[in-house]
């Protein structure tokens, strides 16, 4: 072929003649702020394209013009969040939508324009060459909804914590040095008396609360600062808005609270209580929106219950089912999953070769939630805590954290999917493995080279005691 031909055939649609259409009912969709272009099939319809308002009006169009096409599954990139509202109508109105990622769809060479990528997007969900992005039920998809918010509020919160914490500062109040935190008791009760106007640190002190760790004598002297009139203007603004966020906040628990109790209804009306958990937590955050929070996570997931896995709190628990729910098909094995997550490194071979393994880079909630999860473990003495540390004094204590987290995935995905109880055999039990492990890759490597291991006659074999077993 020459060069000229070559330049002619660049860039244009491969032909699909030799192809074969596995969903000959499929549309795509290009979804855009302003405008959709739709395509259906060219011998639906006399104009296989069409464009429509992204308007309420131009959806419901977009729907009835499928259904007189005779359309049942749809495929639709996902831009923004332009797509949510017709994804939902379209899946009311009972098309199969499938979800799909725009890097999927731009890796497949093709011609770049709005015609073209609804048609393009047509073709390819038609020979089933497009893999839908999960989306869970409709009732975890609201949940996470006000999950998301509900950490977003808390952001936003923080904000007003720091500047807070500023305006202190700047007045030479060096309260953030004497108390750990300043929106705690002590703190918060020390700050709203400042607004107020009492500037006696000798008034202000006897404000601490008990169990405050630091002495009354090192919050009056924390306290002695020059305070002036913007910075106080500061201060009580960022309180109000920071009151007014808690506000918010208390206002979301409630909302997560009433559809947790909605959702936990539809588990199985059979099912036994929850064991006592093996121990005993400090109140959480969870606990203030729903205080027998580990009862319905309980009875929602069918068995499983997720707070007792080493890392995860009440609140944790809730974000984690809120991105994923209970209906583990969607990912067929728990190896899955956790690619899924974006937690296992990427596999590229070419021609026997591995290149770069390093996992993709992404912003996968579930991941963030598991990662920190994995730190939480690096004290515990249980076997997922020992596996912390002993990749952590290996290969460092970042890659330590992904691969706990990868380990968690798997935990939560076969509890879930299995409805089985989460059972940790302790760190003294993990050790003994991971020994035997050694012991026997040593063993096996002497009989390839000719000789035989056998432990000192007058060193016995020393196994580290058992922990506290966990749950």
């Amino acid at each position: 072929m020459s060069t000229q031909s070559k330049r002619k055939t660049k860039g244009r649609i491969p032909n699909f003649e030799a192809l074969t259409a596995i969903q000959a009912d499929a549309a795509g969709i290009d979804v855009g702020a302003k405008a959709h272009w739709v395509a259906v099939p060219p011998d639906r319809d006399a104009t296989p394209v069409r464009t429509f308002a992204a308007y309420t009006n131009g959806l419901h169009a977009i729907a009835d013009w499928l259904k007189s096409c005779g359309i049942t599954t749809v495929a639709m990139e996902s831009t923004g969040v332009y797509w949510v509202p017709l994804y939902e109508l379209l899946e009311a109105q009972g098309f199969r939508v499938c979800l799909v990622n725009a890097r999927h769809v731009r890796n497949v060479p093709g011609r770049k324009s709005d015609v073209l990528d609804c048609q393009w997007i047509q073709k390819l969900h038609s020979y089933g060459l497009l893999r839908a992005s999960f989306r869970p039920d409709i009732e975890f998809a609201q949940l996470r909804t006000y999950v998301r918010h509900r950490e977003t509020l808390m952001q936003n919160a923080v904000v007003h914590v720091q500047h807070m914490q500023k305006a202190l500062s700047l007045m030479n109040v060096q309260l953030h040095v004497a108390i750990t935190d300043i929106t705690g008791t002590t703190g918060m009760r020390i700050i709203r008396e400042i607004v107020a106007g009492q500037f006696d640190p000798e008034h202000l002190a006897q404000h601490r609360d008990p169990r405050c760790k630091a002495k009354h004598a090192e919050i009056v002297e924390a306290l002695k600062g020059q305070y002036r009139a913007e910075h106080l203007f500061v201060l009580r603004d960022a309180l109000e808005l920071y009151d007014a966020y808690q506000t918010k906040i208390a206002e979301c628990d409630k909302q997560i609270a009433a559809l947790l109790s909605k959702i936990q209804q539809a588990g199985p009306p059979d099912l036994p209580p929850p064991p006592p958990p093996a121990r005993i937590r400090k109140k959480t955050r969870a606990k203030q929106f729903l205080p027998n929070v580990r009862d319905v996570l309980y009875r929602i997931t069918g068995g499983a219950d997720l707070t007792a896995v080493v890392g995860l709190a009440e609140l944790t628990a809730v974000q984690v089912l809120a991105e994923i729910g209970t209906d583990m098909s969607p990912w067929p094995t728990a190896n899955h999953f956790v690619s899924w997550t974006t937690l296992a490194p990427s596999c590229r071979i070419t021609g026997g070769k591995h290149y770069a393994s390093r996992r993709p880079q992404s912003a996968h909630r579930v991941a963030q939630i598991l990662r920190m999860a994995a730190v939480n473990t690096s004290r515990t003495q249980t076997a997922i805590g020992a596996f912390y540390r002993r990749l952590a004094a290996r290969i460092g204590k970042a890659k330590a954290v992904v691969a706990t987290a990868a380990k968690l995935a798997r935990v939560i995905f076969t509890m879930i999917k299995n409805r089985v109880p989460f059972a940790d055999a302790g760190v003294g039990a993990y050790e003994r493995q991971y020994r035997d492990r050694v012991v026997g890759s040593l063993k096996r490597r002497a009989a390839e080279l000719g000789f035989d291991l056998l432990p000192k006659a007058d060193s016995p074999i020393v196994t580290p005691p058992p922990a506290t077993l966990s749950p």
